[in-house]
């Protein structure tokens, strides 16, 4: 019979995936919206053309849901920080969300 030795127990536990672990939403740079956004129009302009087959046109289809779900979610935080400073003002009473309607915004231009 072979006796047991005790191993010393790891410093750090071993991790299999050496992936660092997601950002938390407050973690994420502003810049990440700007970048999806920006590769968001570019697969836009790609799809428009016309020119992909068709399994290069679904993979970019893909991706583009990808980084609409990513800036969907910036905006939604960023909606959130808003009306978090608008209530620690004091005066949540003034102002009311309202949503988004491109008309408006085609109006101001």
């Amino acid at each position: 019979m072979q006796a047991c030795r005790a191993h010393p127990a790891p410093s750090k536990p071993l991790s299999v995936n050496s992936k660092p672990p997601p950002a938390s939403p407050e973690q994420t740079a502003p810049s990440d919206f700007e970048r999806s956004l920006a590769e968001l129009e570019a697969i836009v302009e790609k799809l428009e053309q016309g020119d992909l087959s068709l399994d290069e046109s679904l993979r970019h289809f893909e991706r583009g849901v990808q980084l609409t779900r990513v800036c969907q979610s910036a905006l939604k935080q960023a909606e959130q920080k808003v009306e978090i400073l608008l209530r620690k003002s004091g005066a949540p009473d003034q102002f009311e969300a309202a949503p988004f309607a491109a008309e408006d915004n085609e109006r101001d231009s």
